[in-house]
């Protein structure tokens, strides 16, 4: 009886703070606005909502799913097309509970299940960054999703199946630094949206929390502490400096998190960085590892010759490479995930090391999709990522066909 007094004053009081957040009377501050702009950076919001660079958050990008395509809105305050005729409460419902200005429920392609952990001043202040933005006309496409996704009503049969509204509370037994990354990495920054992985209705698999992802043709890797394919080898440090700058004496960033270190973490301060790094090198190993049997003797032959012919001159023999220009390939966590799909990706397509302010020097890979047969891609992915002390389960030609058909 007690319990249930207590969600039902738990609930009173929630409804009795979202009712005050609605009623935000006074202009916002040159502070809110700063810090709705680092906000805004630190979620990355421009990656998603921009797809002309000359218009900047006028929206109309499409966002692939494994359900259909999705084209994000307009965030300018145009009148018409954008977020200029929407009041404050609307826009705080659409962070905190996912609902549209018209009543329908946005697709978790939006992530407001990670939003709606945001506290009502960092909402307002994200309102309040992008109301000064210049106002673009655009009206992006209506969603291309398959039956029955393409209509809203399913989707609150999903948020009652995997969606919990509401601020995210600190953890008092933990320091300020490590809850204020936990409120980046869950809150704003949703990297579980990429990093977790995902059931069949698109939602986080529950105990899996950040054990990778598949995402746009790529794979996540994880970010817990798995030994090989996690950040258990990488320093608060090494963490930091790869947010910053893209790359670090262990790895560098592949193309989808490029974007992300370009138009995200480049971007913020170091102290919310490292406050990210403190609190994703807490984090227990999740799902263990899959055990591993090393290739055949023959096959690890094949791949070195091929490396020795097609890799050494960059990587070294001993796979050392040149860090924060030819990332070294000895105990690389992104080579070692269990999904080698990013490994994949990168020779055949080959790779471009992103550039910013902290690293401007540039590095490239070539592809090798026209130089190899798909045996000849799976006998040097299984030798890179089982040489050296690595362990990674085996690539087959099959899974090579299949990767080149995906792109």
């Amino acid at each position: 009886m007690r319990t249930i007094l207590a969600r039902v004053l738990l609930c009173t009081a929630f409804a009795v703070t979202e009712g005050h957040a609605l009623s935000r009377s006074e202009p916002p501050t040159p502070e809110d606005i700063a810090r709705g702009k680092a906000l805004t950076d630190a979620g990355d919001c421009a990656s998603c909502h921009t797809a002309d660079p000359a218009k900047p958050f006028a929206g109309g990008k499409r966002i692939d799913t494994p359900f259909g395509g999705i084209y994000s809105p307009n965030l300018t305050p145009d009148r018409e097309t954008g977020l200029g005729a929407w009041s404050d409460d609307a826009f705080y419902r659409a962070l905190r509970f996912g609902v549209a200005r018209d009543g329908s429920r946005y697709y978790p392609a939006f992530p407001y299940p990670n939003f709606t952990k945001l506290t009502r001043q960092d909402i307002f202040a994200i309102r309040a960054y992008l109301a000064t933005l210049a106002p673009v006309r655009n009206e992006p496409r209506s969603p291309e999703l398959r039956f029955p996704f393409n209509y809203r009503f399913v989707m609150r049969g999903w948020n009652w199946l995997f969606f919990k509204p509401g601020i995210l509370m600190p953890d008092q037994q933990k320091s300020a630094e490590w809850n204020r990354g936990r409120y980046l990495v869950e809150g704003v920054s949703h990297c579980g949206a990429c990093h977790t992985p995902k059931n069949m209705f698109g939602a986080d698999r529950r105990g899996q929390a950040y054990g990778g992802g598949r995402v746009a043709g790529m794979f996540a890797p994880r970010l817990d502490a798995a030994e090989r394919s996690g950040l258990k080898s990488w320093s608060v440090e090494d963490i930091a400096e790869y947010l910053q700058s893209g790359r670090n004496g262990k790895s560098h960033a592949g193309e989808l998190m490029s974007e992300v270190v370009v138009n995200s973490t480049s971007k913020m301060s170091d102290a919310d960085v490292r406050a990210i790094a403190v609190y994703l090198k807490d984090l227990p190993a999740g799902a263990p590892e899959p055990k591993v049997t090393p290739p055949p003797p023959a096959q690890m032959a094949a791949g070195e010759k091929l490396y020795n012919g097609a890799c050494i001159a960059c990587h070294e023999e001993d796979g050392s490479g040149a860090p924060r220009i030819y990332p070294p390939l000895p105990g690389n966590a992104n080579l070692q995930s269990a999904d080698a799909t990013s490994a994949l990706r990168i020779i055949l397509d080959g790779a471009e090391t992103v550039t910013t302010p902290r690293a401007p020097n540039k590095g490239s890979m070539p592809g090798y999709a026209a130089k190899m047969t798909d045996q000849q891609i799976a006998d040097v992915t299984n030798y890179i990522r089982n040489a050296w002390g690595n362990a990674a389960p085996l690539v087959t030609a099959d899974q090579v066909a299949k990767a080149r058909r995906v792109k």
